[in-house]
């Protein structure tokens, strides 16, 4: 047990790592905006999703830096998305991991910004894989598997119904379509990515996606669990 425990405490140093070599400088005139930007990516975090990514790449086979840059991204949207859910006109949270949240530390402003930068600085990150491997077909995909999962059909359609449906009764139907996409869309978007740029048969691809929504919904219930149990 022991064994393990430390094996995941390297496997999360190591992803902070290639997350924060991937962050923006905190310089120039727009210095304010880079700086809540990784305020909020370093407020901590268990890395769940740039580790799995990581180590389904690495079961088919995959042993290059080209993961690293959409490790880093997949984070960066994942951090995205909290900093808006903190927002006022959403959860109305104050602190985060024991942090002031960074609309309360930068201003709701800013924090909208934040939100929107990290979003827009993920793809732009993502990209950059394309220099660093052979196979830039590869790439094209993942950056499409990160893109439908994080938008309209994935994490920001299951916070649009999650929202609609705040302090009302959930039909099941509902609930279930917000856990596969609010939660489980983005572990999808992380284990598929190492899937495919680990060079994964599409049926493989398929079995990874269809556990990966498993392991989204399981997480999201032990989540609203821990919410009414503190």
């Amino acid at each position: 047990m022991e064994n393990a425990k430390e094996r995941l405490a390297q496997s999360v140093k190591e992803a902070e790592e290639i997350v924060y070599s991937y962050l923006p400088a905190e310089e120039g005139h727009q210095k304010t905006i880079f700086e809540a930007m990784n305020y909020s990516v370093k407020a901590g975090g268990k890395r769940l999703r740039p580790i799995l990514m990581r180590e389904v790449y690495r079961l088919f086979g995959g042993q290059g830096k080209e993961i690293e840059p959409l490790m880093a991204a997949i984070e960066m949207i994942h951090t995205s998305s909290l900093i808006h859910d903190d927002l006022p006109c959403m959860d109305n949270d104050e602190y985060r991991r024991g942090k002031k949240t960074t609309w309360v530390a930068y201003g709701y402003d800013m924090a909208v910004l934040a939100g929107d930068a990290l979003l827009i600085y993920a793809i732009e990150t993502a990209a950059k894989a394309f220099a660093m491997t052979p196979d830039a077909a590869k790439v094209g995909r993942c950056i499409q598997i990160l893109s439908e999962k994080t938008g309209i059909y994935g994490m920001i359609g299951g916070q649009t119904v999650d929202v609609e449906l705040t302090n009302q009764p959930i039909p099941k139907d509902k609930l279930d379509f917000i856990y596969r996409l609010k939660t489980g869309a983005l572990l999808q978007a992380a284990m598929l990515i190492g899937a495919v740029l680990g060079g994964a048969a599409d049926e493989d691809c398929k079995i990874v996606e269809d556990l990966a929504g498993k392991v989204g919904l399981a997480f999201q219930i032990q989540d609203d669990i821990l919410d009414v149990t503190g």
